[in-house]
């Protein structure tokens, strides 16, 4: 787990990876996957340094807008 995470999340943390060795989910990394759903929640909430914005869509602009916009253009 990484620095700075609060009690709630180190519970958190410790619960998932209980829980991926039981169900024998992600063998070999059960660590690993829990600390990186922590981590997601931990930045989602704005809990981190650089907290970033929640991840929806691809992040580009649709593809046809100029292009429709200049063919339906009257002259």
């Amino acid at each position: 787990m990484s620095k700075g995470a609060s009690p709630k999340r180190e519970r958190e943390y410790k619960e998932l990876e209980h829980k991926f060795e039981k169900e024998g989910r992600y063998p070999g990394r059960e660590e690993e996957v829990a600390a990186r759903i922590v981590n997601k929640q931990r930045s989602e909430a704005g809990e981190t340094k650089e907290a970033k914005a929640p991840r929806g869509g691809t992040g580009h602009r649709r593809a046809n807008t100029t292009r429709s916009a200049r063919r339906n253009k009257p002259s």
